[in-house]
Order: structure tokens, then C-alpha cells, then sequence
């Protein structure tokens, strides 16, 4: 074909010249009202795959925009994934910093408690055996005073009886 397009219409207007030894006019126009009957077809079928092709480009730009959107989307969700794991190995770093930083202070202040706890047993020791040797000192004074009191009380018997004898006699 040429290019030329020829619509059903133009076969069926299309006009031969006659000639004596030419076609059977019956037969020529019987065979364009079947060519024509099929390029009407023909047309028709070509407008209806128009309007499918065009149909299914639409469609195909609207999975296209889809496909697009659903890539963004797992990208965005990737990209939200990394950060929320970036983030909570950061929080699970600062929290493991955190607590070593705090068990370290109370390791720390129980071992200063440790040792004033050690230092005040060293200070009750020492309290303690200076009470003793107080109270040692006291009690070896006041056993002292006794013993004078026992040997001025033999000394008054002494005296008392030799008074008794005294006057006795």
C-alpha cells in the first residue's frame, strides 16, 4: 500500500474508466464492496486497537507511577529501618555508657563506704580499749580504796578490840 490511506468510502466512490475489452463491471464492483467492506473493518479494528493502545498506556503509565511510588516508599521505609536501627544501637550505647558510668559510682561509693566503715571499727577498737583501760583503772582504784577500807576497818577491829581488852581489864 501506499501511503497513502484509503477509507472504505474512497473504494466505494472510486470510478473506472470503461473500455470495450475491459472488466466486468459487476465483478470490479462487487470485488470493491468487499475490499471496501474489509477496510471498513479494518478501520474500525484500527481505531478500537487505538483506543486500547492508548487504554493500556495509560494503564502502564499508571503502573509505571505505582511501581515508582512503591519504590520510593521501600526506599523511605529502608532509609526509616537504618535510621530507627542507627538510633537504637546509639540509645542502647548510651544506655549501657550510662550504666557502666553509674555502676561505677556506686562501686566507687561503696568502696569509700567500705573503708570509713573500716575506719570507724578501727575508731570503736580504740574507743573500746581505751573504755577498758579506764574502767580497769577504776575498778583497780576503787578495789584500792576497798583494800584501805578493809585495812582501816582490820585497823579499827584492832584498835576496838585492844580498847575492848583495854577496858576489860
Amino acid at each position: 500500500m501506499s501511503t497513502m490511506e484509503i477509507s472504505k468510502i474512497d473504494i466505494l466512490n472510486k470510478k473506472f474508466s470503461s473500455s470495450l475489452l475491459g472488466y466486468k463491471k459487476q465483478d470490479v464492483e462487487f470485488f470493491l464492496q468487499e475490499l471496501a467492506d474489509h477496510m471498513g473493518v479494518l478501520s474500525e479494528e484500527r481505531v478500537e486497537l487505538e483506543r486500547s493502545k492508548r487504554h493500556l498506556e495509560e494503564k502502564l503509565h499508571e503502573y509505571k507511577s505505582r511501581e515508582d511510588l512503591l519504590k520510593n516508599t521501600l526506599v523511605t521505609t529502608q532509609k526509616m529501618t537504618d535510621d530507627i536501627k542507627a538510633n537504637a544501637q546509639k540509645q542502647a550505647e548510651l544506655i549501657i555508657r550510662e550504666s557502666q558510668a553509674r555502676s561505677e559510682d556506686i562501686l566507687r561509693h561503696a568502696h569509700k563506704r567500705l573503708a570509713q566503715i573500716h575506719e570507724d571499727i578501727s575508731e570503736l577498737k580504740k574507743q573500746r580499749a581505751h573504755f577498758e583501760i579506764k574502767l580497769r583503772s577504776m575498778i583497780e582504784s576503787h578495789l584500792k580504796l576497798l583494800d584501805s577500807q578493809d585495812e582501816e576497818n582490820l585497823h579499827l577491829e584492832e584498835t576496838e578490840s585492844k580498847l575492848k581488852f583495854l577496858q576489860k581489864s
